[in-house]
């Protein structure tokens, strides 16, 4: 059973979202802005359970027939026109992609298919048989691979397209919202516990004042967080350095870690100007 740890926080309805789905054998979807810690849960999950973690990362170019299997005509071609024997057994010409690997496992495995919204919108519904039936057609060699046991499936997308109707009627979803405060000074003990309470204090009232600025382009999320503060530990930065009357009108120290592109970095210099210019 999936709980919280004390190297990942997760609320209530995220442990029974987890537990949830791996009772019914179907697929989790976890949906939330990047840097809300998706891609670690699947770690996480199989660290509790005991199983192997499996990870497919999905990127623009991804087929689903990758994660099947692949099959190299090309360098079998090359082969018989060399007289290579290994030429007459076409699976030394086929490459297991990673739900192949799921499949047949000796054990249950966790399956991550990360940031599935990445790929072509087909993508999703390509997959569908393969993950309900938990198994698949080789048609190269004429055989069927199936299941030994069903993985434990986590699907992660950043929501920047929509996933088919289809597709999420065989899901179970959860939506992973920004943690509150509390919820983060928990996430921040847990990777830094011998982090000073006034900085990290300070370093959080910084943090979520400039979430509230909406013209941002990028708000900081958990990961950027993270690197701000270890940073700040590093460089011994006094919680002082960081009081403001207003944060969403001072450019913090070491930016960098927290915006991440100049229309943001932007934004902040025109508001601690005109911030002056109004003293």
């Amino acid at each position: 059973m999936f709980k919280t740890n004390k190297d990942y926080i997760a609320t209530r309805e995220l442990e029974v979202a987890v537990n949830a789905a791996v009772a019914l054998g179907r697929p989790l979807l976890v949906k939330g802005e990047p840097g809300t810690g998706k891609t670690v849960l699947a770690q996480q999950v199989a660290l509790a359970l005991g199983a192997p973690l499996i990870e497919w990362h999905i990127k623009s170019t991804t087929k689903a027939q990758q994660g099947l299997y692949e099959y190299d005509a090309v360098s079998r071609l090359r082969d018989g026109q060399l007289g290579e024997a290994r030429v007459h057994d076409i699976r030394n010409y086929i490459a297991k992609g990673k739900l192949w690997e799921a499949f047949t496992a000796d054990q249950r495995v966790v399956l991550l298919i990360d940031e599935i919204d990445k790929a072509d919108i087909e993508f999703p519904n390509d997959l569908l048989l393969e993950l309900d039936r938990m198994q698949f057609h080789v048609y190269e060699t004429r055989e069927t691979v199936v299941a030994k046991q069903r993985p434990v499936v986590i699907i992660t997308s950043n929501n920047e397209k929509e996933l088919p109707d289809a597709f999420l009627r065989r899901c179970f979803f959860h939506f992973i919202r920004f943690p509150e405060r509390d919820t983060m000074e928990r996430i921040v003990q847990a990777h830094y516990p011998d982090i000073r309470k006034d900085l990290a204090s300070e370093a959080l009232n910084v943090f979520f004042q400039i979430r509230e600025v909406n013209e941002l382009k990028k708000k900081p999320a958990t990961s950027e967080l993270l690197d701000w503060l270890k940073l700040l530990m590093i460089e011994d930065m006094p919680p002082e350095a960081l009081r403001s009357s207003d944060a969403k009108v001072a450019i913090p120290p070491l930016y960098g870690a927290l915006l991440k592109n100049e229309q943001d970095v932007h934004l902040f210099e025109r508001l601690a100007f005109l911030n002056r210019a109004r003293r």
